[in-house]
């Protein structure tokens, strides 16, 4: 396939270390009518480091995905090569771009992936934890109980996790996953292949013990369940009469027993139902 073939290419570009550069990802950025990316000084600044001239470059990010669409699909149309590059990494990942794919698509317009470099496999490929099966979960959320949220859906799922996290967060972060997600192996992978790239592998329960002023963009790698223990049953009761004590508008059986299941291990949501009733009945009948 000509790399000047009009079509969607989806170019992955170095972490860091701009001579991760593919030759075939530099001829593509050089001869593509136009390269869309998230920051446009950013890539700039990487074209300039490997020498790449580019005919135009437009912005194209998660606030202007939207109205920039229509506009590529027309350059598409139009038998131009279009190149889209995230600001490290492979795209689309944890980054914008899906939506367009997806137009491309349904259209019938041809989308080729380019690929490179990709945070995730590289923090997976060097951190020495288990790599297979595993979860990719992005950027995790900003708010703690949209974080908390996750780590519970994942809580039973069998295979490494990995996410992005910013450094300010990351304590906090890992300590709610410790929570939820119980004892296991952890690895805190940072600056990926630049100058001061940093692996530090501990335990998940122990992240306290991270230094406060860790710098630069870090991927996270926790390990998989150690061993399936299951919260004793007297535990269970008491937060469920602690649910219900609270009250409040989400105090319908199933929901307690769903809140209830997110705090405690080896439970499925039929059995905290079949507890918390009969529960109920045996208090009801004192």
């Amino acid at each position: 396939m000509p790399l000047t073939a009009p079509r969607l290419w989806i170019v992955a570009t170095p972490l860091g270390n701009p001579g991760d550069l593919s030759p075939r990802a530099r001829a593509v950025l050089t001869e593509a009518d136009l390269v869309l990316a998230e920051d446009t000084r950013r890539t700039a600044r990487l074209f300039r480091d490997c020498g790449i001239e580019a005919r135009r470059l437009l912005s194209f990010h998660d606030h202007n995905e939207a109205e920039r669409q229509e506009h590529v699909l027309r350059a598409l149309r139009e038998g131009q090569s279009v190149a889209l590059v995230s600001d490290a990494g492979t795209p689309l990942l944890a980054d914008p771009g899906y939506r367009l794919v997806r137009a491309c698509r349904k259209e019938g317009l041809p989308v080729s992936p380019l690929p490179g470099p990709s945070a995730p496999v590289a923090a997976l490929s060097a951190a020495g934890l288990p790599p297979l099966p595993h979860s990719f979960l992005g950027f995790l959320p900003r708010d703690a109980s949209g974080r908390d949220a996750l780590f519970a859906a994942f809580a039973h799922v069998p295979g490494s996790l990995i996410f992005f996290e910013r450094k300010d967060r990351l304590k906090e972060s890992l300590a709610r996953a410790a929570k939820l997600l119980g004892p296991r192996e952890a690895a805190v992978c940072r600056e990926l292949t630049k100058e001061h790239e940093e692996f530090i592998l501990i335990r998940l329960e122990n992240s306290e013990d991270l230094p406060d002023d860790l710098l630069g963009e870090i991927t996270v790698i926790i390990g998989p369940p150690e061993q399936v223990s299951r919260s004793p049953e007297n535990e269970v009761l008491a937060l469920l009469r602690q649910e219900l004590e609270a009250g409040g508008p989400e105090g319908k059986p199933r929901q307690v027993a769903r809140r209830v299941q997110d705090m405690v291990r080896g439970w499925s949501g039929k059995e905290i139902y079949a507890l918390l009733t009969a529960d109920t009945d045996s208090q009801r009948n004192l």
